[in-house]
């Protein structure tokens, strides 16, 4: 008999807060010119919530070299994805911008990490077989900011940038650390989340000593990881020293994050079950809110910016519902069984994968077994 894997209640609590944290900070973007609380808010999540994504996906991904049931995942798990929000992107910006331009090396809004997944997977592999591999993984992160000709095709700057965040939820896998985590006893748990809620108290009060600052130098754009020093105005050879420094940071603050994730099962964890699903569908829900520009002046106020707080919450609740997931399936987690072939060995002839082969995957790219 085939033995089920067990839900880890953690994970899918801490896929949740992760990707809660990916909405507001795109609710929010527009009310952080005006608003010095708003970009409070903004740096305070940017610092550190698309590194713990990443995180989680390297925490479910394998180093073996893949086979044919893996290689098929990247297609239909990733690329097609990609692939189908991209084309329906460039069909609304056509229609509401009259844009009509389609370019499929430039990923739309948040359909590059669909693409960074694509190469971490194909990457890993040959990573694992190299010596110190987390210290290549650094050493391309800090320098491709450094290479004029890396930019955001096929989101290669912002990829090779998060690498080590990546590479660093595999290790976590190799070294048992979750199972050491929820094997910890209660007392020990809340005094390291008294020290994760003064981590983030520090950073906190930094961000607001600071603001001012902050907001002079852009330090919103180099949490993107996308482009050049010298495009974010630092041209010395020093920049990679501030990269390499907000590597640590984020490592710090995902820590601090992951050590205040509940570790049993609460009232989000189903929720926890469609990342996928909020991750690729609420930049539409966002998108004509952002556009409208109702989130500017007066509308970033305090009062605003809860609001928005609020409101990203619930969305990510509505887009993890059972409801919406069976009505965008066919977009979210295309089964294309007639797109792949096998050859027989012996007499070399193609032949279509059976449709129950081809639809057997039962985990999304975040590592979220699906139900």
């Amino acid at each position: 008999m085939k033995q089920v894997a067990t839900r880890i209640p953690f994970w899918d609590n801490a896929r949740f807060g992760t990707i809660v944290l990916v909405v507001i900070g795109h609710a929010i973007q527009r009310q952080t010119s005006d608003s010095n609380n708003a970009l409070t808010l903004y740096l305070f999540i940017y610092a550190f919530h698309m590194p713990a994504f990443a995180i989680i996906s390297g925490f479910f991904s394998k180093a073996d070299p893949p086979g044919t049931r893996q290689m098929r995942k990247v297609i239909t798990d990733i690329l097609l994805p990609y692939l189908i929000m991209q084309f329906i992107w460039s069909a609304v910006q056509w229609v509401v911008e009259g844009d009509p331009g389609l370019n499929l090396t430039e990923p739309h809004w948040t359909l590059w990490f669909l693409l960074a997944l694509a190469i971490f997977r194909v990457a890993l592999p040959y990573l694992a077989m190299l010596r110190w591999p987390m210290l290549w993984a650094v050493v391309a992160s800090v320098a491709v900011g450094y290479a004029h000709n890396v930019d955001s095709t096929f989101s290669l700057s912002r990829t090779i940038g998060i690498l080590p965040f990546f590479l660093l939820g595999w290790y976590l896998r190799r070294w048992r650390t979750v199972e050491w985590w929820r094997a910890l006893g209660t007392l020990a748990v809340w005094a390291i989340r008294a020290v994760a809620l003064a981590v983030f108290g520090g950073w906190l009060a930094v961000i607001l000593t600071n603001i001012e600052f902050f907001r002079s130098i852009h330090l919103q754009g180099w949490f993107f990881y996308d482009e050049g020093y010298e495009r974010l105005g630092d041209d010395a050879w020093t920049a990679g020293l501030i990269r390499l420094g907000l590597i640590c940071l984020a490592v710090v603050l995902s820590t601090a994050f992951y050590a205040l994730v509940p570790r049993r099962e609460t009232i989000v964890t189903v929720f926890g079950q469609a990342t996928m699903y909020v991750y690729l569908l609420h930049s539409f829900v966002l998108y004509p809110i952002r556009q409208s520009g109702i989130l500017r002046d007066d509308h970033s106020s305090a009062v605003w910016l809860l609001t928005m707080v609020f409101a990203s919450t619930a969305i990510s609740i509505a887009l993890s519902s059972p409801l919406v997931r069976r009505v965008f399936r066919p977009l979210i987690e295309p089964k294309p069984w007639w797109l792949f072939a096998t050859r027989d060995p012996v007499t070399g002839s193609v032949t279509t994968i059976p449709r129950t082969r081809a639809t057997a995957s039962r985990v999304d790219p975040t590592g979220s077994r699906r139900r």
